[in-house]
């Protein structure tokens, strides 16, 4: 057979396997049952003493303490691209009206290239508390214990986070830093979290 060909068997193969389906549907392991910390916006608070630190060569800097109790409605590993070394996963998370099954029962959920997907075409879901009350997060494990438990975080999950909100920055340039506000939307607005806790709900 063509090197060619099968070459292109190969790589369809490894989309249809690693590249996430758009219409995935969230799934409840709640058992209907509802932290009521899930319903309540994500607790922040601003540092005016900013103690940066390394983790191997990126210069950590604390922007926010910040704690989430929410929802996961999706999780994501990565293993290549430039944050990889500190943020190993990403978890969409949903807080507020977007912890509700009925809500999300509307919603269709992706992730890919450090971005949360959605998608619904019910006009009974507002626009505007899908996108104040969710959020794709990258979590950056304090130690290997905690690195432990968000590799076995699940889609349906209830868990609380605690941590800081951080800028991350290498030689050469690379910068990235977490949003410090869940208003908004687009490139720039997803949380970067130093992960220091993580319990499940």
């Amino acid at each position: 057979m063509d090197r060619r060909v099968i070459a292109l068997i190969v790589i369809s193969v490894l989309v249809l396997v690693f590249w996430p389906d758009p219409a995935a549907k969230y799934e409840d392991l709640s058992d209907g049952l509802i932290p009521p910390a899930a319903l309540e916006q994500p607790k922040q608070q601003n540092l005016s003493s900013k103690n940066s630190f390394k983790i191997n060569k990126t210069l950590i800097t604390p922007l926010a303490e910040f704690e989430i109790a929410a929802r996961v409605l999706g999780v994501e590993p990565y293993y290549f691209d430039r944050g990889a070394s500190i943020s190993p996963v990403d978890l969409a998370l949903g807080w507020g009206v977007m912890a509700k099954p009925e809500t999300l029962a509307h919603i269709n959920i992706s992730q890919r290239n450090r971005w949360y997907y959605w998608r619904t075409e019910n006009d009974n879901v507002a626009l505007r508390d899908i996108q104040v009350n969710s959020a794709n997060m990258h979590m950056v494990p304090a130690n290997d214990l905690i690195a432990k438990k968000l590799k076995s975080v699940a889609s349906g999950q209830f868990i609380n986070i605690k941590g800081k909100l951080i800028q991350a920055e290498e030689e050469g340039g690379w910068r990235w830093r977490s949003s410090l506000t869940r208003q908004d939307t687009g490139g720039g607005a997803c949380e970067l979290i130093y992960v220091e806790e993580v319990t499940f709900l």
